[in-house]
């Protein structure tokens, strides 16, 4: 992953189980209403944050990066790791039966990429002509600019660096993406039309544009405390949501395929589900579309609720989000005590990146046979009817459901199992 709080799976589970927070303030931001913010700090966009690679795949790499916008570029990078730490090397699988299925928000051109060219369509009131944009503005922009925003470009740099000539998948689901990316996948691989998926997804919140349409839209933490304090999912003094940015990919592959090999398995994927729910007047009713998605689950993967150890929850931080959730897991696990946790307390919201470092989060907790506390989970809330993770004592148990959902209802759900 690459993420605020580790770019290895070894600092990754260190930060979770020393519970330290990636929040902080964001004072290089003044004059957005926005206090805290969860950067990816150790991640400059060179070459040594991407991995160990071999050579030649270094150096496509190299002539790839000015072609990669940030999200993009952490994408990627997410996506070697997990191919070297799942030992797919350049001629270790035939190119035609691997593919990659990749999530991501909308990825929006950084300010400072069109600043020349809007400023040379202003006229004389100093307002932006559009009828000059043609001849005056366009002139000024970079011939190769759209290639570094396009959303189905994470999915065509892994693809063309990689040299992978499979199914190749692209999705802009926001959060809810990593649910379909493995879903699809899933499929792609029981329909033998792969052997290997490269499954991922990258996100950003942090753009000045997406933190301003978050602001108008959405709740955001804004109180003065300390970061590390401010994102409390399922907390009754909860204060909103943190911005946050990041990715995560994993390797798929049948387990006969990954035997033969002699590949490190770290656990079983049985299925992702996605839906959406939302109303002719563009209301989303999250609430119902998580409870459809965990039970297409469980339909789809011959499971009951009462096999799953724990909840990988979405735990957005806000008040409405908090109680769809927290309502649609007790209405899927009514007769349970089941355990929830919640890793944006860590580090936010990173978009569509947020679910792909999640389930890494999940994966890693079965592994270890224990679950990460909440942070700063400490006061009940009746509209939040769950059971919170909130020491080191709770076992994951032998499988897990990861949900994701976007404020436009869309949802998604995985079902990972321990081996």
């Amino acid at each position: 992953m690459t993420c605020p709080i580790g770019l290895t799976l070894d600092v990754f589970w260190k930060s979770l189980f020393e519970k330290k927070s990636g929040v902080c303030l964001c004072s290089d931001i003044p004059d957005l209403p926005v206090g805290y913010g969860s950067p990816v700090a150790d991640f400059t966009g060179k070459i040594e944050c991407f991995g160990e690679m071999e050579e030649s795949l270094k150096k496509t790499v190299r002539k790839s990066l000015k072609l990669m916008s940030r999200e993009i570029q952490m994408g990627v990078a997410s996506a070697q790791k997990a191919l070297f730490d799942a030992g797919i090397f350049p001629g270790a699988v035939s190119p035609e039966r691997v593919g990659t299925s990749i999530g991501s928000d909308l990825i929006i051109t950084a300010t400072e990429e069109i600043f020349d060219a809007v400023k040379a369509c202003r006229n004389d009131q100093g307002r932006f002509d559009f009828h000059t944009w043609g001849t005056l503005g366009l002139p000024k922009m970079n011939p190769l600019w759209q290639l570094k925003y396009l959303p189905n470009m994470p999915a065509g740099h892994i693809a063309i660096i990689n040299d992978f000539r499979g199914p190749s998948n692209s999705f802009t689901l926001r959060e809810a993406s990593i649910g379909a990316a493995v879903g699809e996948s899933v499929h792609i691989i029981q329909r033998g039309r792969a052997d290997v998926m490269l499954v991922g997804a990258t996100g950003s919140r942090l753009h000045p544009v997406k933190m301003i349409h978050a602001v108008q839209t959405e709740q955001i933490a804004r109180e003065n405390i300390a970061p590390e304090l401010v994102s409390r999912p399922f907390d009754a003094s909860r204060l909103g949501m943190i911005l946050g940015e990041g990715a995560g990919a994993v390797v798929l592959e049948s387990e006969d395929h990954a035997q033969k090999r002699g590949a490190k398995i770290y656990a079983e994927v049985l299925g992702g589900t996605y839906v959406a729910n939302i109303d002719s007047d563009f209301n989303a009713h999250r609430r119902s579309a998580l409870i459809h998605a965990m039970n297409a689950l469980f339909r789809k993967t011959e499971t009951s609720p009462g096999q799953i150890g724990h909840v990988n929850a979405h735990g957005l931080s806000t008040y409405s989000c908090d109680i769809a959730e927290a309502g649609a897991i007790h209405d899927v696990f009514p007769k349970r005590n089941i355990p929830v946790t919640a890793a944006k307390s860590y580090f936010g919201n990173l978009g569509a990146g947020s679910g792909a470092v999640e389930l890494i989060a999940g994966v890693l907790a079965l592994q270890k046979g224990k679950l990460f506390p909440i942070l700063n989970n400490t006061m009940g809330d009746p509209d939040c009817p769950i059971h919170p993770v909130r020491d080191f004592n709770v076992p994951a148990g032998d499988s897990f459901v990861k949900l994701a959902v976007s404020p436009q209802g869309q949802a998604s759900a995985i079902l990972v199992r321990r081996v």
